[in-house]
């Protein structure tokens, strides 16, 4: 690691300011995870599912920012659950639709905000001069910690391996 050139009292702010931010992401997913018993990356995956169906696995993973793969995944087990299906598409046989059933929506409307919806609602608010920094200064960050090849999963999905 490089020397430290900021005062000792900024990256310390910094540090209470993301053991926050850890804390409370990983205190709604376990809530959520209690009240639905299903993962963060499902609930998320739901959530988007309820306000469309996705037109095709690639639709699906760029609606969560995520690859095809991670997303696939996610999808399988929340049809194993009964709470999607997939679909031959109407207008393309060469593409699988995905929709929330039923019992996926009623298990939706009675859920805890999820750790997706709750970020997207605060980053939404924020000016978008400050969100703009925010994301190149998080960029930054993950360079420094040699972080910038890691994969985008899911948030919490690749701590959830394994579980179904």
């Amino acid at each position: 690691m490089g020397s430290n050139t900021n005062p000792p009292e900024s990256v310390a702010g910094a540090l209470v300011a993301i053991r926050r931010l850890v804390r409370t992401l990983r205190t709604t997913a376990v809530s959520v995870e209690r009240e639905t018993g299903l993962s963060t990356a499902q609930t998320f995956v739901l959530q988007l599912l309820l306000e469309a169906p996705a037109e095709s696995m690639n639709d699906l993973a760029a609606r969560t920012s995520t690859d095809q793969s991670s997303v696939s995944v996610v999808v399988s087990r929340l049809e194993a659950k009964g709470l999607v299906s997939r679909l031959s598409s109407a207008t393309d046989a060469r593409r699988t639709q995905v929709v929330i059933t039923a019992e996926g929506t009623a298990l939706m409307q009675r859920k805890p905000p999820t750790v997706q919806e709750r970020l997207t609602r605060a980053l939404s608010a924020m000016p978008s001069g400050s969100l703009g920094q925010l994301s190149s200064e998080l960029n930054s960050l993950v360079s420094l910690m040699g972080a910038d090849e890691e994969p985008a999963t899911l948030i919490f999905e690749d701590d959830a391996a394994g579980s179904s």
